[in-house]
């Protein structure tokens, strides 16, 4: 409902000036602009799209504490929360070994050590925020064909209702996704790889309650995670050669959850699939630079990684919450929020965490997608580490859940 609102709203006037203009209306570009609501800076989210792919691809995310913490500053948490599950415990392992490692919420001293949500679940509640923000205006559907950049002010050409017309914005922020055109156009080079593995993605109902547990298996050909939802409903993300992906993709759903339910175990009984399967290539991507002058990039614009513990979103929103801090403190001191130098603030203090986070999901998954028997008795040593060692398994778990890195003002209210 929110969204239909929000779609068939006229979309005010085009020439007015902003302090800053966020490109991409998904959950990392919303949760920034609804971080700077009481910023005192004048917002435009520029959004292209009417519908939201992921939506329609029914995408899901693990939320980690922090990023719940964030939204919980922000005040959009207990609007998210009633379409959010929970879980209590994590049980890793490393294929058919017996050495299983279960992360509980006494590792964290928490009532709950993560959530899971389907991506309307965050994204509805942000838009609902957002028209309560005086500061944001919501420019949909308008794309932006052009941007030059001045010394003091960023002129954006954009397209609405078939009509060309001009923005001017002290800072501009990409947060238009991995193939971000703002990025680009802004000769930002990036570096990494596409992996040799693909994701393939599924809701299911299994017969047997999940018991708010989510589960990371690895295998040789990729890591087979499983998240549980509201309705006693899991998410399943499924890695694996490409060739082997697009294979299980191209069976009937009868041969696929035979497939599924060999990867899955009986744990929870018969599954029953929900909604159609998708498949996404798995990439590594880090930008060279997160900012020039009067740009800034943040969320899949400025880095993509393994989708092994979940950490694509969380680290879009930690972005975003720092990257709020800077500005709002920058325009508190009478700064300028477009200088190089206030926008160097956020890019030393997330690119390090962000490459902290690639490295070791690259890490991860190097070492237990394959069967070289010298890395099979590491990582299995690993395995008993973490369950052995408390210290270990907590250190291992707050790096994870972003409770290691510098914590945003936000998530501290």
């Amino acid at each position: 409902m929110v969204l239909e609102q929000l779609e068939q709203a006229v979309c005010p006037q085009l020439d007015c000036d902003y302090d800053l203009a966020i490109v991409g209306g998904g959950i990392v570009g919303l949760t920034l602009a609804c971080a700077l609501k009481d910023s005192g800076l004048r917002v435009a989210v520029i959004e292209a799209k009417q519908h939201s792919v992921a939506a329609a691809k029914g995408q899901a995310y693990a939320v980690h504490q922090l990023a719940a913490r964030i939204f919980q500053g922000i005040g959009v948490w207990d609007k998210m929360l009633p379409n959010i599950a929970y879980y209590h415990r994590v049980r890793l392992s490393d294929a058919d070994y017996p050495g299983v490692v279960e992360f509980q919420t006494t590792d964290l001293g928490t009532d709950v050590i993560g959530y899971v949500a389907e991506h309307q679940a965050l994204l509805a509640p942000l838009q609902e925020f957002m028209q309560e923000c005086a500061n944001v205006t919501y420019l949909c559907p308008v794309e932006v064909v052009e941007t030059e950049y001045k010394p003091d002010f960023v002129e954006i050409s954009v397209v609405s209702d078939g009509k060309l017309q001009t923005i001017h914005t002290r800072l501009l922020v990409a947060a238009d996704g991995a193939r971000s055109r703002i990025r680009n156009a802004a000769g930002i080079k990036t570096r990494g790889w596409q992996y040799w593995q693909s994701c393939i993605v599924a809701f299911v109902k299994p017969e047997k309650a999940h018991n708010d547990t989510a589960y990371e298996r690895f295998w040789a050909s990729g890591p087979f995670a499983i998240l549980p939802l509201p309705g006693n409903r899991c998410r399943i993300v499924w890695t694996a050669p490409h060739e082997e992906a697009k294979a299980l993709l191209a069976l009937d759903d009868a041969q696929f959850l035979q497939e599924l339910q060999r990867r899955y175990g009986d744990q929870m009984g018969k599954l029953e699939l929900e909604g159609d399967r998708f498949m996404f290539p798995v990439q590594l991507m880090q930008s060279d630079r997160y900012v020039l002058p009067r740009l800034a990039l943040i969320g899949d614009a400025a880095h993509c990684c393994h989708p092994v513990g979940g950490q694509g979103l969380n680290l879009g929103v930690r972005d975003a919450a720092a990257l709020a801090q800077v500005l709002q403190n920058a325009h508190e001191n009478s700064n300028d929020i477009g200088s190089i130098q206030i926008l160097q603030q956020y890019e030393r203090w997330r690119k390090r965490e962000n490459l902290t986070i690639l490295g070791f999901t690259d890490l991860l998954d190097r070492m237990f997608s394959n069967n070289w028997l010298p890395l099979v008795v590491m990582r299995r040593l690993g395995l008993w580490m973490l369950r052995r060692i408390p210290m270990f398994r907590v250190y291992a778990l707050q790096l994870m859940i972003g409770l290691r890195g510098r914590i945003p003002q936000l998530a501290q209210r």
